[in-house]
């Protein structure tokens, strides 16, 4: 192998690995790994990728439950110099061919249960619960020892979640990730000390770069589980082998609303990270209530900057519960106005960034990557408001936003007033066509026990001037989301709007 001269993803397990070779990396299930061990699983499967014929800048798809085997997957397209894809473990017919096409992958590294998903013809790899696996090939294989990829070099596809139109797969390199996790690591306060539970997918930006990585980096035990179940979760926590966990709202919301979220000893939980969509401030308020020593961190951003961008410590909620912070280390961002002019602070302009952790572009899309990078500036698609101090808050996504008689409308502002009504479970507000309004402000609500459309839209009047209240309220099971838990309100339009 070549002299280390670049910053790379997998070198922030090689050094971990050096300098804490006997501590526990990864538990998953009854299998645990140390740094030492991690690293050097990370070595081989590099070489199985290599031996199987795949050379340096080919795609690799990734098609798994969270494991180990998918941790050691990932690294190992890192050494290699190969670029992973991942994939939602979710996806089916068209919507998973299509990201398998548009990314030209070479090869899809699958767990046996959803490898028959993939379209035919794709060539394909089992990641573990085979005999021919790439965990169960790691024995027979030496260590990797080719040339090492450069800072440069693309790492991986991260592909948007598609809420508002179809993915599209955010070019990350190296050197923007290694930044992202010097961010997190800075601004979320990771320590070796901590002992963190990654439930959510690791095939999702979030929990992989905001989370596992970093925390990979700075030496922490790490327990990885296939989704977050709550009894499962809750039992860590009493056991003290976990203290700080990742969910997005979705997630808290449930956990929340167990019955046993009241009786359990959750006094062991020191950290709690929420993000990947806006959790409303109601939730927010019974959870730091019945929590009050809980750490809250609510962490903001998008894939195409690695994902995390914002971060608004426990230190600075009060006051501010619905802000999404300020940038970190390595962010710079700012408010414009669609002529692309500086918003000043207490008006509302879209956030555009500057970062060396922003995306190459994205792949194989140049109109795309034209539109969202423009004047030295990538161009979020979120609007928001910057106040004296420098704080943000998200007003919606630009796609969002309700057109109703000629008046913007956020749509946050809305789920706000209806989370504040205690039969309210769930509740995303999106606009339908309309004769009249143009668009109609409508909620789409999960309730919690008996409640009536009119119930619902006085209880938004008397929170909002009346032209803000849903014109409408339409009742389900449940609301369609991503598995990063974002509510996929592109879907409610669709349903609905006809």
């Amino acid at each position: 192998m070549t002299a280390g001269r670049s910053v790379t993803v997998d070198g922030t397990l090689r050094r971990s690995a050096r300098r804490t070779p006997a501590r526990v990396a990864i538990r998953y299930g009854d299998r645990s790994w140390t740094y030492a061990e991690l690293d050097d699983a990370v070595s081989r499967a590099a070489r199985v990728l290599r031996e199987a014929g795949l050379a340096p800048g080919d795609r690799i798809g990734a098609l798994g439950h969270n494991s180990d085997a998918y941790l050691i997957a990932f690294l190992a397209c890192a050494r290699a110099g190969l670029v992973h894809v991942p994939v939602n473990q979710n996806l089916t017919g068209e919507d998973l061919a299509y990201i398998v096409d548009q990314s030209s992958c070479s090869l899809v590294l699958a767990d046996p249960d959803l490898a028959g998903n993939l379209p035919q013809g794709v060539r394909r790899l089992p990641l573990r619960d085979a005999d021919d696996s790439l965990l169960a090939r790691l024995a027979a294989t030496e260590p990797y020892d080719g040339e090492e990829p450069r800072a440069e070099d693309l790492v991986q596809l991260l592909y948007t979640s598609g809420t508002t139109a179809l993915p599209k797969g955010a070019m990350m390199t190296h050197r923007a990730l290694v930044h992202e996790y010097l961010s997190a690591i800075t601004a979320l306060d990771l320590s070796a000390g901590d002992r963190p539970v990654h439930a959510l997918p690791l095939y999702h930006s979030a929990q992989m770069h905001v989370f596992l990585l970093p925390y990979l980096a700075v030496g922490a035990e790490n327990v990885v589980l296939d989704a977050p179940d709550g009894d499962r979760l809750f039992d860590l926590v009493e056991a003290g082998r976990a203290d700080s966990l990742f969910a997005p709202p979705t997630v808290w919301i449930g956990l929340a609303n167990r019955p046993d979220f009241t009786t359990r000893d959750l006094s062991g939980l020191r950290k709690a990270y929420y993000g990947a969509s806006i959790m409303p401030v109601p939730v927010l308020e019974r959870l730091k209530e019945r929590l009050p020593k809980l750490a809250f961190y609510n962490c903001f951003g998008q894939s195409e900057i690695g994902p995390l961008a914002m971060v608004l410590g426990p230190y600075e909620h009060k006051g501010r519960m619905d802000s999404c912070g300020r940038p970190v280390l390595f962010v710079e961002a700012k408010l414009v106005d669609e002529s692309g002019e500086d918003v000043p602070d207490g008006e509302q302009g879209e956030i555009v960034y500057r970062s060396p952790q922003l995306c190459e572009g994205y792949w194989e899309k140049p109109e795309e990557t034209a539109e969202a990078f423009r004047d030295g500036w990538f161009h979020s698609g979120d609007l928001a408001v910057r106040d004296a101090d420098g704080y943000f808050t998200i007003v919606d996504r630009v796609k969002d936003v309700i057109n109703s008689g000629g008046v913007l409308v956020a749509s946050r502002q809305v789920e706000d007033a209806l989370y504040t009504h205690e039969r309210v479970a769930e509740a995303a507000v999106i606009g339908l066509p309309d004769e009249r309004w143009i668009e109609a402000v409508t909620a789409v609500v999960v309730p919690r026990g008996e409640v009536t459309e009119a119930e619902l839209i006085d209880h938004v009047r008397e929170k909002l001037p009346h032209f803000k209240a849903p014109k409408r309220v339409l009742f389900v099971d449940e609301l369609p989301r991503n598995a990063s838990g974002k509510i996929l309100k592109r879907e409610l339009r669709d349903r609905f709007g006809r």
